[in-house]
């Protein structure tokens, strides 16, 4: 059964675990927890600036996580959009179900704009953004103060008044 709540530093190093197999294992990305600080740091980074971190559980296995920056009155960014291998896909949706959460969360706090950075090998990813109504912007367009991670080749943008 899947649960999906919000989650804090005390899970950091599940997440870590998580986060840190796929990117490096999976998809070969040279990066490390010191590229990552946010990770050690999740109440800090995320939740007191007006963000939030979810995790997906499968009877109590970390399974998927997805995290909200605000970095601006009405603007945030989404990170750390992680499932898986064994849990992706139709059969489970939990990337969309962590979408449709940190969605709910933006229309519930009024954050209108969402910006992400992405790597463009992970090109699932990428399709499940457009299938969610995010279209691909010019590094150049992003907001000034999105926080982009060195690692991003690929941004997208959602305007949820726009989509509402």
């Amino acid at each position: 059964m899947l649960e999906i709540h919000p989650v804090n530093n005390t899970y950091s190093e599940p997440i870590i675990d998580l986060i840190l197999n796929i990117q490096q294992k999976e998809f070969n990305i040279p990066i490390t927890i010191e590229d990552q600080p946010d990770l050690l740091k999740i109440e800090e980074f995320y939740l007191n600036a007006g963000g939030n971190f979810w995790g997906a559980f499968i009877n109590g296995e970390l399974v998927g996580t997805i995290a909200l920056v605000k970095f601006d009155e009405k603007a945030a960014a989404i990170r750390k959009m992680f499932v898986k291998k064994e849990f992706r896909g139709k059969e489970y949706n939990i990337a969309q179900k962590l979408l449709e959460i940190l969605i709910a969360y933006c229309h519930e706090n009024r954050i209108d704009e969402v910006y992400l950075g992405t790597i463009s090998v992970l090109k699932a990813a990428l399709r499940f953004y457009e299938r969610n109504h995010f279209g691909i912007i010019a590094k150049e367009s992003l907001p000034v103060k999105f926080p982009v991670m060195s690692a991003d080749n690929v941004f997208c943008f959602l305007n949820l008044k726009a989509n509402s």
